[in-house]
């Protein structure tokens, strides 16, 4: 479903990803792994349009959508939980869900059941604000206003990043549930292998703005994978 096909992304001067190229397709989950400041958050968001590449293609669904920006590929379906969450702290809970609703047509204007079935804590806190949440709600809320978006392709940059440990789990099931159901193609960015590896179909390695290794999780050299992790 999604081909990037060897991207390069600069910020002035400086090159960020140099001839990337990453696979995800539905009923798979593909995490991309490496130390920090490696391009890893970079990849994502040539991924989902926040930033032009200046060289290669992102190709979505059989087309061509390097140059599109990120509201466009959101209708195409393609949802974006960003590093650090980014809910609106001064809208409540359901309000921030609600904002999902923007690029979808008037019918598909509801939230699904498996949101709250995924994430149970947030329908107690419907009238709360998303600044009061703790750490780890406000990411289970950032990941349940993706899926609000019905998309066919979700991108998770760094879900696991300073939650406490259930919350971790609870994460680690909704993606699982999410990869089982069949329909959607994950593209996960995580720095923690143990988790990585529990629910990865194909790691891609990254160091220095560059694919250093990549293939299926049980057949990566995991101790060679672990010195790219090691700072």
């Amino acid at each position: 479903m999604l081909s990037v096909d060897t991207i390069d992304l600069h910020y002035g001067a400086a090159q960020a990803l140099r001839g990337v190229s990453v696979e995800a397709s539905a009923g798979r989950v593909t995490c991309v792994m490496g130390r920090n400041g490696v391009g890893k958050t970079s990849l994502m968001r040539a991924v989902v349009g926040h930033q032009r590449v200046s060289r290669g293609r992102v190709l979505w669904d059989g087309a061509d959508v390097t140059g599109l920006g990120p509201a466009e590929r959101a209708r195409r379906g393609i949802a974006f939980v960003p590093q650090g969450r980014e809910v609106f702290p001064l809208l409540t809970v359901e309000e921030n869900l609600r904002t999902g609703f923007s690029v979808l047509p008037r019918a598909q204007r509801s939230i699904p059941d498996d949101v709250f079935s995924l994430f149970p804590v947030l329908s107690g806190m419907l009238r709360r604000r998303g600044g009061d949440l703790s750490g780890g709600q406000q990411q289970q809320l950032a990941i349940a206003r993706a899926l609000v978006m019905r998309p066919r392709l979700l991108v998770l940059d760094e879900p696991t990043e300073g939650i406490q440990p259930s919350i971790i789990k609870d994460i680690g099931r909704a993606i699982r549930y999410l990869r089982e159901r069949g329909d959607m193609a994950i593209l996960l960015v995580e720095q923690y292998y143990d988790f990585a590896r529990e629910l990865a179909d194909t790691i891609c390695v990254m160091d220095r703005g560059e694919v250093v290794m990549a293939g299926e999780t049980g057949r990566l050299d995991e101790a060679a994978l672990r010195r790219h992790l090691t700072v």
